[in-house]
């Protein structure tokens, strides 16, 4: 008698171990099921947002085709904007050659009109040195008309000087 209730409780063990089993595969299928559900869902959804990438990249490459086709088509603007940036730094640089001889004629010429006006006291009193004579009775009488020279030229630097401020302005 104890062998038959031990085989019944094996029994009723058994058959309760095989319910629980039972219900323990079924959940697990169902979680199988459903899993498989979500990755066709899922794979649905890479399926369009691959062919919507696949738009993007083509539309990106299309712009940038575009952009490297208007960029090649700036490049002759920029060389030129590159040339003229050059001119004008060598047109600045002359111009401040120029001014800086200008400025240092001018000193010069002031000193040696302060020179010539220390050395008149020196001068004989005709007001003429024999070299001013010898000068006037070569290249003749009066230097008016290379100072009239002078003064035309002088006009015109102060000209150009002012017309090149203004479109430095």
């Amino acid at each position: 008698m104890i062998w038959e209730w031990a085989l019944i409780i094996v029994a009723l063990g058994f058959v309760l171990l095989v319910f629980f089993l039972g219900k323990t595969l079924k959940a697990a299928a169902h979680t199988l099921e459903s899993t498989a559900q979500t990755l066709k869902e899922v794979q649905k959804t890479m399926d369009e947002l691959t062919y919507e990438v696949k738009q993007i990249v083509r539309h990106t490459n299309d712009i940038t085709l575009d952009a490297n086709h208007k960029l090649k088509q700036l490049d002759p603007v920029m060389e030129s904007v590159k040339n003229l940036g050059q001119l004008l730094n060598e047109v600045t640089l002359v111009s401040q050659q120029y001014s800086h001889r200008m400025i240092e004629k001018a000193k010069h010429h002031k000193e040696n009109k302060a020179k010539r006006e220390n050395g008149a006291a020196l001068l004989p009193a005709s007001g003429e040195s024999p070299a001013v004579r010898s000068y006037n009775a070569t290249y003749g009488a009066g230097g008016s008309a290379q100072q009239g020279g002078v003064q035309k030229v002088v006009k015109w630097v102060d000209t150009g000087v002012s017309l090149w401020q203004k479109i430095r302005r």
